[in-house]
């Protein structure tokens, strides 16, 4: 049998010594050049304003936090306006509210991500739950601080507290853990699932052993992005639980400090040089803790995660 299949003579093109395919008009080159430049341009742009705020944080916040009193001491029995004393009730409080937040938050979040991508299908109740994750997304802390002081102080009569705060921050990181996780899982290609599917392994551990490895990279990083935002947060601590100068480890009682709650303490309290060095060394130390967490997120995701 003759082979009737075309060939493509090269010959054929050339146009004028040089190939058709390399060939670009001078025009296109300088609308090429002119994108480049605009991309590489609005890029540094953007660079500016998160330099500077990283200059100015680090050059004002570096003087405190480089003592030992800093980390291992709280503001307890020191003025306001005096040297001296350290974070270390305000960092604690940070972290225990942050984390009872994430804990919380995660599981819920992942689950309810899942349940969107394998299990919903366009029913009702996952029409129901976007909608919902939708609006929540967009509350303000504010108002999330508001209905758990309703909710949890009013109503069922606990104390302002560390807890209180947290239950808040729930609020505001559950629907971006959410929609992080369900671009994440959406990302997954289907292949994956249908291969698992005809080798007979169940649904649910299909999305255990592969979907959920194949975007745990995606995933820490939404996380740590919800993480980062409640952490910052100044509304919940202002209305939730009360400020003190002093440690404290219990966050279903009493007054309990955070980085934010400091820095706004120090604000209030005045413009001396002993205050704007601890305003600033709260900020740097807030921007440290979330830096640290984000590093050792993405050491976790590039140890665990699958590899491509």
């Amino acid at each position: 049998m003759t082979n009737n299949v075309n060939t493509i003579d090269p010959a054929s093109t050339k146009l004028g010594g040089q190939s058709a395919f390399t060939h670009i008009s001078q025009s296109r080159k300088t609308t090429n050049t002119l994108a480049t430049i605009l991309v590489y341009g609005t890029m540094l742009t953007a660079l500016i304003p998160l330099v500077w705020v990283l200059w100015t944080v680090i050059s004002r916040g570096i003087s405190p936090i480089l003592t030992a009193d800093w980390w291992t001491s709280s503001q307890q029995g020191t003025l306001y306006h005096s040297a001296g004393g350290g974070a270390l009730h305000a960092i604690i409080g940070t972290l225990m509210q942050a984390g009872m937040a994430s804990l919380l938050s995660i599981p819920i979040g992942i689950f309810t991500a899942i349940y969107l991508v394998e299990y919903a299908g366009g029913n009702r109740l996952g029409r129901i739950t976007t909608f919902m994750v939708d609006i929540l997304t967009g509350v303000p802390s504010i108002v999330a601080a508001l209905f758990i002081f309703t909710t949890w102080i009013t109503l069922f009569g606990f104390q302002r507290s560390g807890m209180a705060v947290a239950l808040s921050l729930v609020l505001l990181m559950v629907p971006v853990v959410v929609r992080n996780t369900e671009e994440m899982l959406r990302v997954v290609p289907m292949d994956l699932r249908e291969a698992s599917y005809a080798l007979g392994v169940p649904k649910w551990k299909t999305i255990a052993k592969i979907v959920l490895p194949t975007a745990l990279s995606g995933i820490v990083t939404g996380v740590m992005l919800a993480i980062a935002r409640v952490m910052g947060e100044s509304a919940p601590v202002l209305i939730l639980v009360g400020s003190t100068q002093a440690l404290n480890v219990d966050p279903l009682t009493g007054p309990q400090s955070s980085l934010p709650l400091m820095m706004l303490d120090m604000f209030k309290a005045g413009t001396s040089p002993a205050v704007l060095d601890k305003l600033w060394g709260a900020a740097l130390t807030l921007v440290l803790i979330i830096a640290v967490l984000n590093i050792a997120a993405r050491v976790i995701s590039a140890k665990f995660s699958v590899k491509q």
